[in-house]
């Protein structure tokens, strides 16, 4: 552990736990920390005390925190911004006292129609737009929840979210399909070519997803051909959805961000140029742009 005190923190609230950020006075990371936690109550105070204590034993430093919202405020209230709007930054910020800590909790994004919020990943478009201010275009960010962000003249102008991932890794752990896909890898023909009957014919979804079963069963498919199809199966159904998000759209995707290589594939094969983010911590370039930003317009 670091015996550097930091002159101010960032941290990303993920559902898998804490990205902890030292930063020193001219935002060079002094060192990055994790932790699996819980995202409120006592739990959380003390897996925080647990990261810092040794740099901040007798006095606090700024604590800026994407991703969580603050437990007295109502997700109807000030907890979100509207789209159209650009990043937030620390002048949105909700201070959140602990015992300990004072945090800035920076707000998430919400949509009216079709109703729709985000939190946490507006940091990610702020990290992009650090990067390329002009950006035009989608910005495609897979994890457990799938978001495609349109982004224009550096505003957040609308967003859909789908549920791929958390779906994907639910049929992979606690169904029939848990044995079938029991790999690590995918088969890409095979992906490809179940794509294309997906997009072709998406509305039987859920019969498609047994048919991989069926057909690992049947056939003795090997797992990486089970996942393949599963994984092919589930973003064949989401990008006829989000059509109107990559068809025709300059498309960005963080390298890093979990089954971007799956999406990338994906796109790729309907023709879309995406664009790979590669060695760039979106959420991080984002959380030093909201706490040195100036106030963003946002309602």
């Amino acid at each position: 552990m670091t015996t550097e005190k930091p002159d101010w923190i960032a941290m990303e609230s993920r559902q898998s736990g804490l990205q902890v950020w030292l930063m020193g006075a001219d935002d060079r990371v002094l060192q990055h920390r994790q932790s699996e936690t819980s995202m409120s109550g006592d739990r959380f105070e003390t897996r925080l005390r647990d990261l810092l204590s040794d740099v901040l034993p007798d006095s606090s430093v700024p604590i800026v925190v994407c991703g969580m919202r603050h437990p007295a405020v109502s997700p109807a209230a000030d907890a979100y911004l509207s789209t159209p709007c650009a990043p937030p930054t620390i002048a949105q910020a909700t201070p959140y006292q602990m015992r300990r800590f004072e945090l800035s909790l920076l707000p998430g994004v919400k949509q009216a129609a079709p109703p729709d919020l985000m939190r946490g990943e507006e940091m990610q478009v702020a990290g992009l737009l650090t990067y390329d201010p002009n950006f035009d275009g989608i910005l495609c960010l897979p994890g457990p929840q799938i978001k495609w962000v349109h982004i224009s003249a550096g505003e957040i102008v609308s967003f859909r979210t789908f549920m791929t991932g958390e779906l994907f890794d639910l049929l992979s752990r606690d169904t029939m399909l848990r044995s079938a896909v029991n790999a690590e890898g995918w088969d890409r023909a095979v992906f490809e070519q179940t794509l294309s009957e997906t997009l072709v014919r998406p509305a039987d979804l859920a019969a498609k997803i047994f048919s991989v079963y069926a057909d690992s069963e049947l056939n003795a498919r090997s797992a990486d051909v089970a996942r393949g199809r599963l994984l092919a199966v589930l973003i064949g159904a989401e990008l006829a959805a989000a059509k109107p998000y990559w068809l025709g759209q300059n498309v960005a995707i963080p390298a890093d961000a979990p089954m971007s290589a799956a999406y990338a594939t994906a796109l790729e094969a309907q023709g879309v140029a995406v664009r790979h983010l590669n060695h760039v911590n979106l959420a991080l370039s984002g959380l030093i742009a909201a706490y040195r930003g100036p106030s963003s317009s946002c309602p």
